[in-house]
């Protein structure tokens, strides 16, 4: 799954479409994509329309979730908010691995490379 601040914003967009091109190759190795910012489900619902996004899209308006996972909280320079991250589950739900501070361009790819080495 992975964290991101908002729907339909530059890298956000960015980030959803390279995740959703390599989706069939994430679905392969039989990794789900999710993901999660706190925009509600509305929002959600233009932008998985808007670009043909495949994959679901979660709510989190509390933060909770993504305070959890540790994809909450202070940004150097930017304050509070959405640290955009991705954190790959086991089947029974612990952190196998997790990408902080990540940049939306390439970062699919990223993951995917380090999937299957």
């Amino acid at each position: 799954m992975y964290f991101y601040p908002a729907d339909d914003t530059a890298g956000c967009t960015t980030e959803a479409c390279q995740f959703n091109d390599n989706l069939q190759q994430f679905q392969q190795i039989g990794v789900p994509v999710i993901g999660i910012s706190p925009d509600d489900t509305g929002s959600h619902v233009k932008f998985r329309n808007k670009y043909g996004l495949k994959f679901e899209l979660l709510s989190d308006p509390g933060h909770q979730t993504m305070a959890a996972y540790g994809a909450w909280g202070e940004r150097p320079g930017r304050g509070e908010g959405v640290i955009r991250s991705t954190v790959l589950l086991e089947p029974d739900g612990t952190v196998k691995r997790a990408w902080y501070g990540v940049k939306a361009d390439g970062h699919a790819a990223e993951v995917l490379q380090a999937l299957t080495d």
